[in-house]
């Protein structure tokens, strides 16, 4: 595994990054050898916060933890993203299996259960390209939490967000 580590206000011990590193072997077996896993630590007053985002199966899973310790922070995202995998695979493989047994017998309406989540709505809209700040506007016009639009300044889709603190939050493809 590669491990592209950045701290931003915190000084990065050999020992941290010996702990990094040991961590991250432990969920190493998930993954694909070199593959490139992110890690960003950051210092505030009283919290030492610790992102870590790694390529899966064409996605992207990310632990993010923040506690007063850096150490325990390492700890809790890289078992936030192994739980993640777990529970990604287990639903991949039942998934599987049900289509097997779908395969063999079309079951009732009535066996049929709702424990997972399924789409429910289809939404169609043409989008227009428009600035990020005139997405902004429009995403609060309809009073939604992100809004979908095409980046006047790229010419391909981006999203706009309201993040939790109460700014806005842009993602555009790379």
């Amino acid at each position: 595994m590669k491990i592209d580590l950045t701290a931003k206000n915190l000084e990065v011990s050999d020992d941290l990054r010996r702990h990094i590193e040991k961590k991250l072997a432990k969920i190493e077996k998930y993954f694909e050898k070199g593959v490139p896993a992110q890690v960003v630590l950051k210092g505030e007053k009283d919290r030492q916060i610790v992102e870590i985002t790694l390529p899966f199966n064409g996605m992207f899973v990310r632990g993010e933890e923040a506690t007063s310790d850096i150490y325990a922070s390492v700890n809790l995202a890289v078992e936030k993203i192994e739980r993640q995998i777990v529970k990604y695979r287990t639903r991949f493989q039942r998934r599987k299996r049900e289509a097997r047994q779908t395969a063999r017998a079309v079951p009732s309406p009535e066996q049929v259960e709702d424990d997972e989540p399924r789409i429910v709505r289809v939404k169609r809209f043409s989008m227009k390209p428009m600035l990020a700040e005139e997405a902004v506007l429009q995403m609060n016009l309809l009073g939604h939490d992100f809004y979908v639009f095409i980046s006047a300044d790229t010419e391909q889709v981006a999203v706009v967000y309201r993040r939790r603190d109460g700014n806005y939050g842009l993602i555009e493809p790379e």
